[in-house]
């Protein structure tokens, strides 16, 4: 049978395969995005129940849809983000085809295009966007083994409270997703160690507006690059009961254990590194230089905004931060389950491309690989901070568009009718 032919195909249909399918719809590109499972599946079955957007719903939408009957300012949970990617593919009628999962993509020989191998069958493609997305295989360091007798998950595996062992549990990694699941935990009645790494920790409101806003105006959501050693600090913030900034002194307070990054296991016990203080001080000051910028940026422009002293208040110093414990042994402490809050790793080993540095990430120019037909989207920090977010890959997808159709234009020239090379 002859392959099905395609001018782009879309690999991934959550928020940026949606996004890339208006944008390519808008410059008259034909195109096909395929979805292993269900439109927007990652944001079903890949977060915990009670998980809310990180964002109020004014915001963490696409530019021409708005979440219809929620409070603008409310933070709106994973299954209702889950269904506006949904209706959002029906409202711009995306050629979505789910259940279809991409095995292998190579270019043909003497060819400029690809040749897509899926679970239901063959298309050739002259282009390919990955918008598989940056939160793909779940990681968990390789520091405690199975054999250690105690539940191990990643925080992509959690649901709720009841779905673990009874007994304390310790949670690695305090960025949204760390910080919020032991906040959780602690609210249900566990005993909950937290192990703390270095962390942006921004106001969830001031001054009566939320962060979001406040990054937008100070203009830190386009901050076009990570400075340099911030490649991996997580930012620690939560929609969660309704918006509320996310301190650890706070979460100490309720009865959370904070520690220091995890570093080694034996015999049973944890051992942690001694930067429990200066993470938490260095998160302190991520605070208060967004407040200071605020206040400078309110006062520039003279905004009516009530000012906020209030909050540059600390929460007393718990024990567990001026005295930090340095190892735990797991029995000893009742800790039945480890959650690895841990991030994720990217795969894209179904491509065959020369498109990727030796450590299997995508080279790129804001999405434009460097081989020629190979596209990405999605990405962290692919054009600015806020590439991961629903707006933030909007724009993204707007922009690699706009470079396949200037392509195609390049490519759909013939020239005058017998114009030839050796012709003077």
């Amino acid at each position: 049978m002859a392959a099905e032919t395609i001018d782009t195909l879309v690999v991934g249909a959550g928020q940026a395969g949606i996004a890339m399918s208006e944008h390519l719809s808008r410059n008259g590109v034909p195109h096909l995005v395929l979805e292993k499972n269900r439109i927007a599946e990652a944001w079903r079955t890949g977060r915990w129940d009670s998980l809310v957007a990180n964002g109020p719903a004014w915001h963490d939408r696409f530019p021409n849809l708005e979440f219809t009957g929620t409070d603008p300012e409310a933070f709106v949970g994973k299954d209702r983000v889950a269904d506006y990617f949904a209706e959002y593919a029906e409202r711009i009628k995306a050629p979505v085809r789910t259940g279809v999962e991409v095995l292998k993509a190579e270019r043909l020989n003497g060819s400029g295009a690809f040749r897509v191998e899926t679970s239901d069958g063959v298309i050739e493609a002259q282009r390919i966007v990955a918008a598989t997305g940056a939160f793909q295989h779940p990681v968990i360091p390789p520091l405690v083994p199975q054999a250690a007798g105690v539940h191990q998950l990643h925080s992509f595996h959690y649901r709720n409270p009841g779905q673990l062992p009874d007994g304390a549990v310790l949670v690695v990694g305090a960025g949204s997703s760390g910080a919020q699941i032991a906040d959780e935990l602690n609210r249900a009645g566990r005993k909950v160690y937290l192990s703390v790494g270095p962390h942006d920790r921004p106001p969830r409101r001031y001054r009566g507006r939320d962060y979001v806003w406040w990054l937008g105006v100070l203009g830190l959501w386009d901050a076009a690059a990570q400075e340099p050693g911030r490649q991996h600090v997580t930012i620690s913030v939560s929609g969660a009961y309704g918006g509320r900034t996310m301190d650890f002194r706070r979460l100490a307070g309720e009865g959370v254990t904070l520690l220091g990054m995890t570093e080694a296991f034996e015999g049973g016990v944890l051992a942690f590194a001694g930067d429990l203080q200066q993470n938490i001080a260095n998160g302190d000051a991520d605070y208060l230089q967004i407040l200071d910028r605020a206040d400078a940026y309110a006062a520039r422009n003279g905004l009516d905004l009530p000012e906020e002293p209030q909050a540059r208040a600390a929460f007393p110093d718990p024990e567990c931060l001026t005295r930090p414990l340095r190892a735990l042994d797991l029995e000893a402490q009742g800790i039945t389950t480890i959650l690895w809050a841990t991030g994720f790793r990217q795969d894209f080993n179904w491509l065959k491309a020369d498109a990727f540095d030796g450590q299997g990430r995508p080279q790129h120019q804001r999405g434009v690989s460097r081989v020629p037909g190979v596209y990405f989207l999605g990405l962290p920090w692919q054009s600015r901070r806020g590439s991961t977010f629903i707006w933030g890959v909007w724009h993204d997808a707007s922009h690699v568009a706009d470079q396949i159709a200037i392509q195609r234009h390049y490519e759909s020239y013939r020239g005058p009718a017998g114009c030839g090379a050796d012709q003077a």
